[in-house]
């Protein structure tokens, strides 16, 4: 699928409709929609076609979302609404809506659309239509085992940010609808456009489609464990220090050794120690995903010192080689 061309001020808005249904999550939704708006502004204003983006349900009627606001719709099937692109977003509560989306489902069997997505559980959607067998997907970490076991034709991916396997594509929780839709847009118009587009929204990281759901210092702030924020900023910012030792991260919280370890392991149920390889280990699955910096550069940029130690830690904690992971994520 080729970026368009600059010469495409020809051409007709790419269309995108949001199908919608009750209880759909509004944050699944918006953040998505919300991208493609941006990006329709910037080519506006370079003279080019943006894209017209239709919410549409399978009556055209108002639908309630989880959070409680109301969304008026245009009806599926309606001849403004025939798509470019159809996105499906996700429900909080999608086992249970499920049962009442039988004719969504039809619908979507039927689409011509030359692209479909889905953002979060939106997945579970897409699957029970069809549109996953065969393909890779992804879905909300905590419901991917699920996917796979409902569906057990789908190659569901639970680490993955968001899934492209054409011409369908799939993201994970929430807020990864916007990574999904820079990515398309990026495909679209190119990466430049979809830098400017996260640069307005102020994303703060554009994460790939192979980055892990999971974040590092997000999960260190489990229970108490916010009280280092600093100090795991600290931890990213100088991960080419290999002597990142116990007295070194005290010093920076000002407590002695002997204490820190203490309180440390109490407040985010790791050791400083597992705690620093947890940040060497993602900066590293970052780097090997988007980058193509040598094996021993990465090594040496993330602290671990060399190939060989880095290796060790992708076998034991992911299973496979840096090697291996670039050729399954790159």
């Amino acid at each position: 699928m080729s970026a368009v061309p600059a010469t495409a001020a020809a051409l007709a808005p790419h269309r995108i409709v949001f199908a919608v249904y009750e209880g759909v999550c509004l944050l699944d939704l918006a953040g998505a929609q919300t991208t493609f708006w941006c990006a329709s502004r910037h080519l506006e204003q370079r003279g080019l076609p943006g894209y017209a983006l239709s919410t549409a349900s399978i009556d055209g009627a108002s639908v309630g979302t989880a959070e409680g606001p109301m969304l008026a719709t245009e009806r599926l099937g309606a001849p403004d609404t025939v798509a470019d692109t159809v996105l499906v977003p996700g429900s909080a509560v999608i086992d249970k809506v499920m049962q009442d989306l039988g004719p969504l489902i039809d619908w979507l069997r039927g689409t011509e659309a030359r692209r479909i997505a889905s953002v979060c559980t939106g997945s579970f959607v897409l699957a029970a239509a069809g549109l996953l067998d065969g393909r890779r997907a992804t879905t909300h970490w905590a419901l991917c085992e699920r996917l796979a076991a409902l569906h057990p034709r789908v190659e569901v991916l639970p680490e993955a940010v968001y899934v492209r396997d054409d011409p369908v594509w799939t993201s994970a929780g929430v807020t990864t609808g916007i990574d999904m839709a820079l990515a398309m847009v990026e495909t679209d118009h190119g990466s430049e456009l979809a830098m400017a587009v996260a640069r307005e929204l102020a994303v703060h990281v554009r994460r790939a489609g192979g980055e892990s759901q999971h974040s590092s210092q997000l999960a260190l702030q489990a229970g108490d464990g916010v009280q280092f924020d600093g100090l795991h900023r600290w931890i990213a910012a100088n991960l080419a220090d290999t002597e990142l030792s116990v007295s070194v991260l005290a010093r920076q919280v000002f407590m002695s050794p002997r204490n820190f370890a203490r309180v440390y392991r109490q407040k985010t149920g790791l050791t400083p120690a597992k705690a620093v390889e947890q940040f060497r280990l993602e900066a590293a699955r970052r780097l090997l995903q988007q980058s193509d910096r040598k094996l021993e550069q990465i090594a040496e940029d993330c602290g671990f010192g060399d190939a060989e130690r880095m290796r060790a830690s992708f076998l034991r904690h992911l299973g496979l080689s840096p090697s291996a992971y670039r050729r399954q994520h790159a």
